[in-house]
């Protein structure tokens, strides 16, 4: 099993706005081979920013690479820099293999 993070800070008073964009988009994963889950965690909020991640589940570590190099992973992402105004910088992955 492969899980695959993406944090991403924030700007306050945005969180609505990036929740609905999470809310709306075709992510295309339940056609991907490999794919298990999928849950948009929101964490804290300060003056600076409110912290998500999104989190996902794959079968292997392979099969989320083969994603992120899809025409599907392509699609899911096309519209995100229409909302850059949301974000404060670039999203930081993390991905993990369990171990247990």
């Amino acid at each position: 099993m492969f899980i695959a993070m993406n944090r991403f800070k924030i700007a306050p008073g945005r969180e609505n706005d990036f929740i609905e964009i999470w809310k709306n988009r075709e992510s295309h994963l339940d056609s991907v081979p490999g794919f298990k889950n999928f849950n948009l965690l929101q964490g804290e909020s300060s003056e600076e920013y409110t912290l998500f991640a999104s989190h996902s589940i794959w079968e292997s570590k392979q099969a989320f690479e083969d994603w992120t190099n899809s025409e599907a992973f392509k699609q899911a992402h096309s519209g995100a820099r229409s909302a850059s105004d949301i974000y404060l910088g670039p999203p930081n992955f993390e991905g993990f293999d369990a171990v247990l």
